[in-house]
């Protein structure tokens, strides 16, 4: 008897635990459900109360209009460029960097990750003024160039890396030095590989900050038709009375990809979160 209880006790509590959850995420989903209601719903009041989390009818007029409005597949083609070459470059440096904080022991080490680290209370708004110095100087002002180099590499990526390789059982790099590799074939074909969900959570993390990228790609690019696609939605702000419909329709459209990016990614994103949470 005492078992039964026990046993509708325990289903009584996670039945509970899974409905707060549900109403958790639906509350955390309601300003997207809402986004999507507004861009389905052609000339519906979105200031109505309460507010319409559903579409009433579904009409995808909002779609082909924005669509015709504003050159996507161009925008999406200067993101995609950006968010690439972005992508690559963090992979790339940030593992560079990574490796010989965790791996090496020389004088100082410790001392420059905490420098490293200590620079991301620095907020990085501040940093706009020298970066721009920076880019002008260099000659790259209007180039795709001048959106990525400032943020080319993260102190965060530095940082999950390090402590992804941390967690690489250095008797792997062994290995390699008794079988005469050199260390950057190490780090290439022995250590990169174990801490693919690092990487991949770099990857996302990255993805979606480049493709959400708004304010710096306003201020270094002078050409509009260089915009990428955050930048490009401004274009549907004080145009027609603010159209809320396209303005909504725009935004579902840029969030699309990021939603299937992470659909792809979201398993070495949890393994790379809990590998850095534990090293």
């Amino acid at each position: 008897m005492n078992l039964m209880k026990k046993t509708i006790l325990n289903g009584f509590n996670k039945t509970l635990i899974y409905l707060l959850l549900i109403l958790f995420a639906l509350l955390m989903m309601g300003p997207f459900l809402w986004l999507l209601s507004v861009s389905l719903m052609p000339g519906k009041n979105i200031f109505a109360f309460p507010p319409a989390i559903l579409p009433t009818f579904i009409n995808f007029g909002n779609y082909v209009q924005v669509w015709k409005f504003m050159d996507f597949p161009k925008y999406i083609t200067n993101t995609l460029i950006m968010a690439v070459i972005g992508v690559i470059m963090n992979v790339v440096l940030s593992c560079l960097t990574a490796y010989p904080l965790a791996a090496f022991k020389f004088k100082g080490r410790d001392s420059v990750f905490t420098l490293l680290v200590a620079t991301m209370i620095i907020p990085a708004a501040a940093g706009m003024v020298v970066n721009y110095l920076t880019i002008d100087a260099l000659g790259v002002m209007g180039n795709y160039m001048a959106v990525i180099l400032p943020s080319g590499v993260s102190v965060f990526n530095i940082f999950l890396m390090r402590q992804a390789f941390m967690t690489v059982p250095f008797e792997l790099r062994d290995s390699g030095k008794i079988d005469g590799a050199s260390e950057l074939r190490i780090w290439g074909q022995l250590m990169l590989p174990v801490v693919k969900p690092s990487i991949a959570v770099i990857v996302l993390l990255e993805f979606m900050g480049r493709w959400n990228d708004f304010l710096w790609p306003m201020i270094v690019l002078n050409d509009t038709g260089k915009y990428p696609l955050a930048s490009a939605l401004s274009f549907l702000n004080g145009q027609f009375a603010y159209n809320f419909g396209w303005i909504a329709a725009g935004t579902v459209i840029s969030v699309v990809p990021i939603i299937i990016v992470f659909l792809f990614t979201q398993k070495y994103y949890m393994e790379g979160i809990s590998g850095a949470v534990k090293g």
